[in-house]
C-alpha cells in the first residue's frame, strides 16, 4: 500500500487484513484520521467551543466523531450501549475547558484504531446479520452500521472543515 499521504486512502490500495467488502469502511475512517490531524494541526484552543453563526463548534465534531464511531461499532457487535457510552454521548458538545485539541484527536485516533482492528476481525458472512439500534431497537444490519459510520464519519469531516475555515477567517493568526 503506497502512503505518501497525498495521495486519498482508497487509491493507496487494499489494507492488509480488512474484508474485502469492508475496504471502503476503512479506507473512509483512515482517510478522516488522516484530515483530522492536518486540519486541527495548530488550532487555537480558544476557538475549540465556538458556534459561528450558531454552527456546531469544532470540540462538538471532534467528541461526536469519536463518540458514533464507538457507539455504531457497538450495535454491530450486537450489543446496546453501556451507562459509560450514554454519559459520554450526553456530555458531547459541552464546553469542557480540560479538553485540548490534542486530546481530542487522540480519542479520535485510538476509537478509529478500535474500529480498523474491529473491521478486521469481521466475519464478511455475518455483513447481512440484524442488529438493532439503540432504544427503540431500530434494525440496521452489520454492514448498514459500518457503512452509515464511514458515512456520517465523513459528513462530519465536511462540517468540521467548513467551521474551521469561518473560524480561522475571524482569527487572523491561525492559518490552514
Amino acid at each position: 500500500m503506497i502512503n505518501d499521504n497525498k495521495t486519498e486512502v482508497w487509491l493507496r490500495g487494499p489494507l492488509n487484513d480488512i474484508p474485502s467488502l469492508l475496504q471502503p469502511v476503512a479506507h473512509a475512517l483512515l482517510q478522516a484520521k488522516e484530515e483530522i490531524t492536518g486540519l486541527m494541526e495548530n488550532f487555537p484552543e480558544e476557538l475549540l467551543w465556538e458556534k459561528p453563526a450558531g454552527l456546531a463548534s469544532p470540540g462538538f465534531h471532534l467528541q461526536h466523531l469519536s463518540g458514533v464511531l464507538n457507539r455504531l461499532f457497538t450495535y454491530a457487535k450486537g450489543e446496546q450501549l453501556n451507562q459509560q457510552q450514554l454519559k459520554q454521548l450526553a456530555s458531547e458538545g459541552k464546553p469542557d475547558a480540560n479538553l485540548t485539541v490534542y486530546d481530542l484527536i487522540k480519542t479520535i485516533d485510538r476509537q478509529i484504531d478500535e474500529a480498523i482492528s474491529q473491521l478486521a476481525k469481521t466475519d464478511e458472512s455475518t455483513l447481512t446479520e440484524t442488529r438493532v439500534v439503540g432504544r427503540a431497537q431500530l434494525p440496521s444490519t452489520v454492514i448498514g452500521l459500518y457503512v452509515h459510520a464511514a458515512e456520517h464519519t465523513m459528513r462530519h469531516i465536511g462540517q468540521l472543515l467548513v467551521t474551521v475555515r469561518v473560524l480561522s477567517a475571524k482569527n487572523l493568526q491561525y492559518k490552514l
